[in-house]
């Protein structure tokens, strides 16, 4: 008996299109072997690599509280008047060497933003080179510009906080190029049915970054000093540089070290899909995008869902949960545990986007790729930008109902995202996406 939840995943329009050969009765090349394979090799050294990109990106975060004096900070914190329970400050006595500097919140604010200035004006040419030249080495240099560009942070804060911006929005610049170059890549590396676990699993990364950067960069600071964190993230990235230029390759015809059944396992299964490819904070939502990825491929190899409503439903799930729970984080009062949960929630359930419209570049046009994800991440940068500034200006007093404000419109924003995509998406590859580009066209 068929199930009629199959049966109405392949009434949308466009099942047969992306598991259908080239040619009539072309047959399904088998599945290469997981273990050792160079396919997965390149999605765990790209999870380790953006890993580093967002452990570089937020340790500023936790090493400017201990680089700030802590006077000139005092006279801008207000007093909560709805949980004063939890408005004292609290003095935890650790290591005190590293040199303090008189920088108040809204030169603290710049510092922190500064990054994202640079970030954004990468986006879009580093999609076109990646087209050009392969994302390897735009990939590689990018995190490594960045850890070396780290290693100077203590020099460029001493001189003053222009060189200190000037240096952050520097590394904004080589990390701006990572996402474009690993779309990239992956629009030659990626088998159709194996893409949604072989993304997740790179772009996961970058969620543990976040998990472990934070409370490590405490860590280092309390123990050692601020500079240690900087010196640290910046030798791992720069070890990490050696490792991905020694094992990877752009392609599969390039790589030196991968087998013959299984570079022919990943050349066939493109060409036989005519192009049809697809190409993303925290530890709930890197779990969630690990297990969402497994999940989506399931269920178009085993279920025979359609590309497109796979996307549809990860998408939906993955902006509409976190709306609901960030809405609701906002009106517990001051029940500080379950604001953390909800907030865990909210972000956990954000990782099934990583299977749905985040990958939907290669869905939709394999061979831009690299560039499409550019736009769309230049764009994505934006609130990076304004959202303190914004957020700022929303809450003058600090007060719940000013924050329910904040949740409230980025819900709406979510939301409107959802319903969007919904309506708009698409899982086949678009007329104007044909070529010859990665033999996507036969």
């Amino acid at each position: 008996m068929r199930s009629p939840v199959r049966d109405l995943a392949q009434k949308d329009g466009e099942e047969s299109t992306d598991r259908t050969p080239l040619l009539p009765g072309a047959p399904q090349a088998e599945a290469a072997p997981v273990c050792c394979s160079a396919r997965y090799n390149l999605a765990i050294l790209a999870f380790f690599g953006f890993f580093i990109v967002y452990a570089l990106r937020v340790n500023l975060s936790v090493a400017l509280v201990d680089m700030v004096d802590s006077n000139t900070t005092l006279e801008d914190n207000r007093t909560s008047k709805a949980c004063p329970e939890h408005s004292s400050p609290i003095k935890v006595h650790h290591n005190q060497t590293g040199k303090k500097y008189q920088w108040d919140a809204e030169t603290q604010g710049w510092i922190l933003g500064s990054f994202f200035y640079g970030y954004i004006i990468t986006q879009i040419p580093g999609g076109y080179v990646a087209s050009k030249i392969g994302g390897k080495l735009l990939l590689g240099f990018g995190i490594l510009g960045t850890a070396v560009l780290t290693l100077f942070t203590p020099i460029a804060a001493d001189l003053g906080v222009g060189p200190l911006i000037v240096l952050r929005a520097l590394e904004g610049l080589g990390e701006g190029v990572t996402f474009p170059a690993m779309h990239a890549m992956w629009s030659s590396w990626a088998p159709p049915l194996e893409r949604s676990k072989l993304l997740s699993i790179s772009y996961a990364g970058a969620q543990l970054g976040t998990v472990i950067s934070l409370p490590l960069s405490g860590i280092i600071c309390y123990y050692m000093n601020w500079t240690y964190v900087f010196y640290f993230f910046g030798a791992v990235g720069i070890f990490w540089f050696l490792l991905w230029i020694w094992l990877v390759s752009d392609t599969p015809q390039t790589h030196n070290r991968i087998s013959h059944y299984e570079k022919e396992y990943i050349l066939s299964s493109l060409k036989n899909q005519n192009g049809l490819l697809s190409s993303l904070p925290y530890l709930g939502s890197w779990l969630c995008m690990i297990l969402s990825g497994q999940a989506a491929d399931n269920l178009r190899a085993k279920w025979n869902f359609s590309t497109l409503c796979v996307r549809r439903i990860f998408s939906l799930i993955g902006m509409i949960g976190p709306a609901v729970f960030l809405v609701a984080a906002g009106f517990i009062g001051c029940d500080y545990s379950l604001a953390v949960a909800f907030l865990t929630i909210s972000t956990t359930l954000g990782g099934f986007c990583s299977s749905g419209f985040s990958i939907n570049h290669l869905d939709i046009a394999p061979s831009y790729a690299g560039i499409l994800l550019g736009i769309t991440n230049t764009f994505a940068t934006i609130p990076g930008m304004v959202g303190p500034v914004i957020a700022k200006s929303l809450t003058p007093e600090n007060t719940v109902g000013e924050w329910q404000t904040v949740f409230c419109i980025a819900a709406v924003i979510n939301i409107f995202g959802a319903i969007f995509f919904t309506l708009f998406g698409k899982g086949e590859v678009q007329s104007w996406a044909l070529n010859d580009h990665h033999g996507h066209r036969h």
